[in-house]
């Protein structure tokens, strides 16, 4: 029988050393990413709460200025249908709260901000009627879904 000779064996398992050190060191880079990931996917969790925490204590105070009358109806309904649905709340959500998602459609067609200012007094003022017979029509409802709404989380 011949012999296997000593320097391949060497060669060989200094190759064997070799992928192995490669193949810690990028395994310990991995670990080092997973870990950065883990990492940066609880800091956006936890943004995205204070976000949503931020949304919903927006819903509150527009729940409650409707309620001490500090806003009209139309503009509380506007802006708790953008918020709502910024929270992607459900279709039990919507529903419970369709009286502000109606009067948010109905309003829909009437200008805001810029657009309203360019408006001539006069067309200001039909829009503003438009919004008064809304809001009429609507205030029970929208006092109402206002209370159920405070003190909620979405």
């Amino acid at each position: 029988m011949s012999q296997f000779p000593v320097w391949l064996l060497i060669l060989a398992a200094l190759v064997i050393f070799a992928l192995a050190v490669t193949a810690g060191f990028y395994l310990r880079k991995l670990q080092v990413q997973q870990r950065q990931q883990a990492r940066q996917l609880e800091e956006l969790e936890q943004a995205a709460e204070a976000q949503r925490q931020r949304v919903n204590d927006s819903v509150q105070i527009i729940a409650r200025t409707l309620l001490d009358e500090g806003v009209g109806l139309t503009e509380a309904s506007i802006r708790l249908r953008v918020l709502l649905d910024a929270l992607q709340v459900g279709d039990s959500v919507r529903e419970e709260f369709v009286v502000f998602y109606t009067v948010a459609d109905k309003a829909s067609h009437i200008p805001i901000l810029k657009d309203w200012k360019a408006l001539s007094r006069k067309q200001q003022f039909e829009f503003e009627k438009e919004m008064a017979k809304l809001e009429m029509e609507y205030r029970d409802f929208a006092l109402d879904a206002a209370r159920r709404i405070l003190g909620r989380s979405f």
